[in-house]
């Protein structure tokens, strides 16, 4: 136990504030910095392992969706099958990190310098798989041409840019123990979250009155389930320079899997539904030619290419 204590960073240390924009120097005990007690240690890998599974077999959904839906919409499965192979990856990665990076000692899973790679591996996922979800969204929306152009490049490359000012603050500076780094890495992150936000609502917004009304309801609740959930990062991100200890460190874990399967799979298959309508509405509209027939939730939405061939070639 004395080794196990001896680990722990010393107590944090504040320093008074000096000037108008100045905030007290104080260090951080990283999440992957703590020793973890045998339930905490398997709750987190729990956790994890949920996650993977729910992203490949998302992954399976989506790839066996690519023909479901018509050529203008299919960018939105390939990004959306590319999200969840990323997102698998990352988390295969994170379990071998877990393994790797924590040693049991005297009844508690004590961390090595690999542990970080439990953290480093979600933000690479992110980097990849946020600026994928805006293109999801704005590939099923009714915003086209220069609009649609303009969408994915402020979109997702703000994303992209969140991401990464994310983790120079939160990993990479200082270990992950600069408050400092923590806090005003954090503050130019969340601008750039804004610009996400505005993009996805302005997207959304345009499109509503466009969209079929069937593909209304799903396409709105899309967006909320994203904009909700994706509060979640932020958040966990905050905890890390406020609270530290075994307990949190599983609280941080276990929220970012779920917000990962809320945001990679539920609202993939969301704006799925959305992209099947819609085809089904082109289709019907004679804007479009699909080889099958469209079927949501066991009812038939427009009649393939095949079917009405067939049809057409009965005797009766």
């Amino acid at each position: 136990m004395a080794s196990i204590l001896a680990q722990r960073p010393p107590p944090a240390r504040v320093a008074p504030l000096v000037g108008p924009w100045s905030v007290p120097i104080r260090d951080v005990q990283p999440p992957w910095t703590v020793p973890l007690t045998d339930g905490e240690h398997v709750l987190i890998e729990y956790g994890v392992a949920v996650a993977a599974m729910s992203l490949i077999a998302m992954l399976t959904r989506m790839w066996s969706a690519r023909r479901e839906v018509g050529d203008r919409y299919r960018p939105m499965v390939h990004a959306s099958v590319a999200v969840s192979a990323v997102a698998f990856l990352s988390y295969v990665l994170l379990a071998l990190e877990l393994q790797g990076g924590y040693v049991r000692r005297g009844g508690v899973w004590v961390p090595q310098p690999e542990a970080i790679g439990t953290w480093t591996a979600r933000y690479l996922d992110w980097t990849v798989s946020v600026p994928l979800l805006v293109v999801e969204i704005v590939a099923v929306s009714a915003v086209t041409g220069r609009a649609a152009s303009r969408a994915r490049l402020v979109g997702g490359g703000a994303a992209a840019l969140m991401v990464t000012l994310g983790f120079l603050g939160g990993v990479v500076i200082g270990s992950g123990a600069d408050f400092r780094a923590l806090l005003w890495l954090g503050v130019a992150s969340a601008v750039c979250f804004a610009v996400v936000y505005a993009v996805i609502i302005v997207v959304v917004l345009r499109s509503l009155p466009v969209l079929p009304a069937a593909a209304r309801a799903p396409m709105t609740t899309a967006m909320v389930v994203l904009l909700v959930v994706w509060f979640v990062y932020p958040a966990t991100y905050g905890l890390q320079g406020i609270v530290s200890g075994g307990a949190w460190t599983v609280t941080e874990h276990l929220l970012m899997s779920g917000a990962d399967i809320v945001t990679k799979v539920a609202f993939g298959l969301l704006l799925l539904r959305v992209a099947r309508i819609r085809t089904a509405s082109d289709v019907v509209a004679a804007d479009d030619v699909h080889p099958e027939s469209i079927w949501i939730d066991q009812l038939r939405q427009s009649e393939g290419e095949r079917a009405a061939a067939l049809r057409g070639s009965d005797p009766r």
